[in-house]
Parts: C-alpha cells; sequence; structure tokens
C-alpha cells in the first residue's frame, strides 16, 4: 500500500459513519483537501514529477526570454533609427516629371529660408553642397577627399558626435574662416587618431584650411548617407568661393517636435514645389515610415519567437498528460477506495486536475525565476539595460495554469470514470 493510499485510508477512518442505508456517504472533500492530496502525490514521485515539471520550467523560461529578446531587439532598431534623427526632414531635387529637355530646377539656400519662414515647428535647417578634391596629406602622398559645405546647424540637424576639437559655428561662418571637420576614420587614417588631426592644415585648390575637429554619424550607415569615410565638412560660405551657383544637393530640416514630422513634410514639399516649376519633381522624406516598418518587424520577429515557445509549451503538457495517465493507472485501487467511501466523479476529477495544475505551476514559478534572473543578471553585469516585462510573468503563470488545466483534463476524466468495483478489485 503506497503513501496515497494510507493518507486517504486514514482520512476514512477520521470521519463519522453515516447513517444512510442506501449507500455510504463522506462529506465533501475541501479544496485544501484536495491540494494536500496532490501535494502527497507529488512527494511519493518526487523524481518522475521534477522531470515532467523541467518541461515546464523550460518552457516558461524561453517564452519570457523571447518577450525579452523581442523588446530589446525592437528597442535597439528604433534606436538606432531615432539616433540619425527622429525629427529630421530632407528634401531633395529629383528632376523634370515628363520634361527631358527641361533646364535643371535644384534647390538652393534661398528655398532654406523660405522654409524656416512659412513652416512652423522648423528649429534647425541646413544646406548640404558635395564636392569631390584630392588633397595632399604629407610625404608626396594625395588622397580623394569628399567635400561638405554645410551651415553650423548641420551638426544638431545630422545628430553627429564631435570626437575632438569643436564644429565651426555660425562666427566661423559669417566671418568665412577656412576651417573644417574631417571624419573620425580619415582622422585615424591621415594622422593616427582624432585628437592628433586637431590643428593639422590641409589645403583645398591650394587655400589652407585648419582642421578644427573631428565628428562620426551618431549610427554607422555604411556610406549610404553623403557622409564618406574621407569626408570633410566645411562652411557653406567658404564652399562658395569654389561653387558657380548657389544650388544645393540637399536640405535638412529638424524639427521642434517628432509628432509634427509628417505634417512639415508635406508642408515643406508645398513650399518647394511653390517656388519652382511645376514639372520639377522634389522628393521630401523623413524617418516616420522607417520607423513603423522597424516596428512591424520587430513586432512580427516577436511573435514567431512566442509560437516556438508555445510548442515548447505543449510539449511539456503532453509529458503531464502522459505522466498523469500513468498516476491513474498506478492508483486505481485508490480510486476505488476513494469511491467506495463516496467520493463523486467531480471530486476526483478535480483532484487529478488539482495534481496536473500543481505540476504545471511549479515548472511554471521555476522558469519565470530563471527567465528573469538571465536578463536582470545582464542589467547587473553591464551597462546596457535589457527592458523586462512584468507582463511577460502573468502571461507565464496564465499560459502554465492553462496548460496544466487542458493537458490534466483527460487523465482527470479517465480517472473519473472508473468502476469503483472493478478499481477495488484492481491489483
Amino acid at each position: 500500500m503506497n503513501g496515497v493510499e494510507s493518507h486517504v485510508q486514514s482520512k476514512v477512518q477520521s470521519r463519522p459513519r453515516s447513517r444512510s442505508k442506501s449507500r455510504i456517504q463522506s462529506r465533501p472533500i475541501a479544496l485544501g483537501e484536495m491540494i494536500s492530496f496532490a501535494y502527497d502525490t507529488f512527494m511519493t514521485n518526487k523524481v518522475r514529477f521534477a522531470l515532467t515539471a523541467l518541461g515546464m520550467v523550460i518552457g516558461t523560461a524561453s517564452l519570457i526570454l523571447v518577450v525579452t529578446i523581442g523588446m530589446t531587439g525592437r528597442q535597439y532598431v528604433l534606436g538606432q533609427i531615432q539616433a540619425i534623427g527622429s525629427n529630421e526632414i530632407w528634401a531633395e531635387y529629383e528632376g523634370a516629371q515628363h520634361i527631358s529637355n527641361s533646364s535643371l530646377d535644384p534647390l538652393t539656400v534661398e528655398d532654406v529660408q523660405a522654409v524656416q519662414e512659412l513652416v512652423p515647428g522648423v528649429v534647425a535647417a541646413s544646406p548640404v553642397v558635395t564636392m569631390g578634391e584630392r588633397i595632399p596629406i604629407g610625404n608626396g602622398d594625395e588622397k580623394d577627399v569628399q567635400i561638405l559645405g554645410v551651415y553650423p546647424e548641420y551638426q544638431r540637424v545630422r545628430n553627429l558626435k564631435v570626437l575632438s576639437g569643436r564644429f565651426f559655428d555660425r562666427e566661423d561662418s559669417q566671418a568665412h574662416n577656412k576651417v573644417a571637420v574631417i571624419t573620425e576614420k580619415m582622422a585615424r587614417e591621415v594622422y593616427g587618431s582624432p585628437q592628433a588631426a586637431v590643428g593639422k592644415i590641409v589645403k583645398l585648390t591650394g587655400l589652407p584650411f585648419t582642421i578644427i575637429g573631428t565628428f562620426k554619424e551618431s549610427v554607422e550607415t555604411f556610406g549610404e548617407s553623403e557622409v564618406t569615410d574621407n569626408a570633410m565638412a566645411i562652411p557653406y560660405t567658404v564652399s562658395r568661393y569654389f561653387l558657380e551657383t548657389p544650388n544645393v544637393k540637399l536640405i535638412y530640416f529638424s524639427m521642434d517636435d517628432a509628432a509634427m514630422v509628417p505634417s512639415a513634410t508635406a508642408q515643406i514639399k508645398r513650399v518647394l514645389q511653390s517656388r519652382h516649376r511645376a514639372e520639377s519633381v522634389y522628393e521630401v522624406q523623413n524617418l516616420a515610415a522607417l520607423l513603423t516598418t522597424a516596428d512591424r518587424i520587430a513586432t512580427g520577429l516577436t511573435w514567431g519567437l512566442l509560437l516556438i515557445s508555445m510548442v515548447t509549451l505543449v510539449v511539456s503538457g503532453i509529458g503531464i498528460m502522459n505522466i498523469m495517465l500513468a498516476t491513474v493507472t498506478s492508483r486505481i485501487r485508490e480510486i476505488g477506495i476513494r469511491k467506495a467511501i463516496g467520493a463523486t466523479n467531480r471530486e476526483i476529477r478535480f483532484q487529478f486536475l488539482a495534481e496536473a495544475v500543481l505540476i504545471s505551476l511549479i515548472g511554471g514559478f521555476a522558469g519565470i525565476v530563471i527567465g528573469l534572473a538571465i536578463p536582470y543578471s545582464v542589467r547587473f553585469l553591464t551597462e546596457y539595460r535589457i527592458p523586462i516585462s512584468g507582463w511577460s510573468a502573468i502571461i507565464a503563470i496564465v499560459v502554465s495554469s492553462v496548460v496544466g488545466v487542458i493537458f490534466g483534463t483527460l487523465p482527470a476524466t479517465r480517472a473519473a470514470q472508473l468502476d469503483p468495483v472493478e478499481s477495488l478489485r484492481y491489483e
């Protein structure tokens, strides 16, 4: 006789005998007593039930980690895009529509002033002109460099990071000072380090320019922007020395609030179109569409990973159902005794269902502890703050309970449907 049957018989002996002549009855079993039965069963077969709960541990831990990974990836991607400038709008001249022999109608610095006057919320703007130049770098060597003629506000609208020295300011621009800032990669390649580049003199078409600082983009664009590895930014007023016309390649605008970007984009396009010929085409863009796309991709990836973790939970649920079916078979005599003293089918069903849910919840709680401990340990050991959602733990508990109920129903129903007479004869 196992420990559970002894527990049942001790419960029977402690109850008063019923005087009913039709059948033997017992008082309804309380919830606490059913949980006590489930706990006794668990303790009787510790290793078997612990291995069964291990599946739930892995499933719930993976569910929490999947949510954490999805949130971390989403935060990283959106952070990278926003680092370029979530308030940023840029405009470019695309050409003439349906007219092949039309003369060029590019953007000008006057367009910058017009947009700043007519579009509310524009806090900074900068035109960009580009030139290619081959400059001497010492020892008789020369280097191809991309020259950018920009306003001092270019640093703000492009969210550039100054690594050494400084970016040229409005005074440099108004005084037509021959100063320049170069990229970090160019500074390291030519001068050894960003700090060593500050103060050096470079010549553009014979004019000496003093390097006053080095910079880099906040996010690596892999050469997809106007800032190349070997780029040098100089004041726009000075770049006019090398240009025949005041035309600009593109214009950057920075809005006071990111919420204003969609409406301002349309307004800027209307202003530019009104200042040029009707057939001229101007592309005005922002990062809102890219942010939306990235958010959808990250959300879809998270849901995909969640489905994978759900498969793990289903597999662990099947393990629970398997072990509970084996438990029902090994406890047929106990079930017969329970029914003989008046236990109802509902009570038998609830008892075995409680055991299945108990296994599921034990594994679920252990999985939650592991699933939350890993991100917290990363946050403790590194400076990176991994986002942790409390909802993932709540969802994990709910899912663990549902798995226990769903996969424990069949064994519980089979136990409840056993014939008490045949059960008592079972050896």
